[in-house]
């Protein structure tokens, strides 16, 4: 039977100091993906801070994926915008040089794998949307001495 007095739930400073803590947690958070993407952006030759601008972020990704810029207006469609998503998704992993398990990972852990894309030593390879980064060329051959 319910007694009316609230003894039965946390105390007040109890819940406080949780919502506090989860909102302390969802910044630094917050703050390790904005600065992982403003690497990517870097590592792809664009400036940084466009990362924060909301439409802007979405037109840059596109110019590092090499997409045309009307796709923007496709991110306005509902379900196309999905399809798109997954698209500049893959595409993003491919230039950096990952393959598509990879892209899987930034599309369904997004703030381990882009922190990995970001910081790791993933580097920019702008044609390299067929996948994996091409093998290095075979050295020349020596001349034998004497």
């Amino acid at each position: 039977m319910y007694s009316g007095n609230g003894s039965e739930y946390a105390p007040e400073w109890l819940s406080s100091l949780a919502s506090g803590a989860f909102l302390f947690m969802y910044f630094v958070v917050l703050v390790i993906i904005v600065a992982a993407w403003w690497k990517i952006f870097t590592k792809a030759g664009q400036p940084g801070w466009f990362s924060l601008i909301p439409i802007l972020n979405i037109y840059t990704m596109l110019q590092i994926v090499q997409r045309p810029a009307w796709w923007l207006l496709l991110y306005l469609v509902p379900i196309v915008n999905v399809v798109i998503s997954i698209i500049v998704t893959v595409d993003t992993a491919r230039v950096f040089g990952k393959g598509v398990g990879f892209a899987l990972g930034l599309m369904f852990l997004p703030y381990i794998f882009y922190v990995i894309l970001g910081f790791g030593d993933a580097r920019y390879q702008p044609g390299n949307l067929s996948g994996y980064a091409p093998p290095a060329p075979p050295a020349p051959p020596v001349a034998p001495a004497g």
